[in-house]
């Protein structure tokens, strides 16, 4: 009920600042570098890596200091990693999807996704996120034999420094609402074949863990995500 009323209340305030964060915020493009490869020896591990700007390593120069090129290292000590790295700047969950839905279709073992701020910020509805999650969820569980789907929490957007108040306590509210309703999504998936994970991470936001336009990871927050995913990952290794 909070959410709507708010909506209504503050939506003068809400839209100006909207409209000044777009304007002053940098535009950061996605990192150079291979999206997809081999790495490693040891027992075969097919890795995919998906969802938007954040999956994509916006925030960073190179792949290789992306969440990608972190997590498939981390890995790598002990699996051959064959990963794969489909994001894309922009994406909400049903862009995801769609995404998912045109590409090969490859199995693989473990899935990594991170999805839900452009949702945020773009005022999905509870109804249209969690069919987006469940039919991506479907996809790849008995569409491509994922034997792991790992959710990533939307990051805490009421402490990015790159919003002013009230908008960041706005955006910071769906936010948790969101994670919420895909936290629930995944402690009752009951597919009898693979399984959802919801992965939420305590980021320090500090210098270092930021990117340069206070909005996306930075190399550090990059680090302490592909640690947290990789030993969830190993759990099933």
């Amino acid at each position: 009920m909070l959410y709507p009323l708010s909506t209504l209340a503050l939506a003068p305030v809400l839209i100006g600042q909207g409209r000044y964060v777009r304007r002053v915020t940098p535009s950061l493009q996605e990192p150079e570098g291979d999206r997809q490869g081999s790495l490693g020896e040891g027992p075969e591990l097919r890795l995919l890596i998906l969802g938007d700007s954040a999956a994509a390593g916006v925030g960073v120069t190179t792949q290789q200091d992306a969440l990608a090129g972190q997590l498939v290292r981390e890995l790598a000590s002990d699996h051959r990693v064959i990963w794969r790295l489909l994001a894309e700047t922009g994406h909400k969950a049903a862009d995801v999807l769609a995404a998912l839905n045109a590409s090969p279709h490859n199995h693989y073992d473990v899935v990594l996704v991170s999805v839900g701020v452009n949702d945020v910020t773009g005022r999905t509805g509870n109804r249209q996120w969690l069919t987006a999650l469940n039919e991506l969820s479907d996809r790849l569980i008995n569409g491509m034999s994922a034997t792991r789907v790992i959710f990533t929490a939307i990051p805490p957007m009421h402490l990015f420094p790159a919003l002013p108040q009230p908008l960041r306590w706005y955006l910071g509210m769906r936010a948790k609402q969101l994670n919420t309703l895909m936290e629930n999504l995944c402690n009752n998936w009951n597919s009898g074949v693979g399984s959802l994970e919801y992965l939420c991470i305590s980021f320090p936001l500090e210098p270092g863990f930021m990117a340069s336009d206070g909005f996306h990871p930075g190399l550090d927050a990059y680090g302490v995500w592909a640690e947290h995913a990789a030993a969830s990952i190993r759990k099933l290794a």
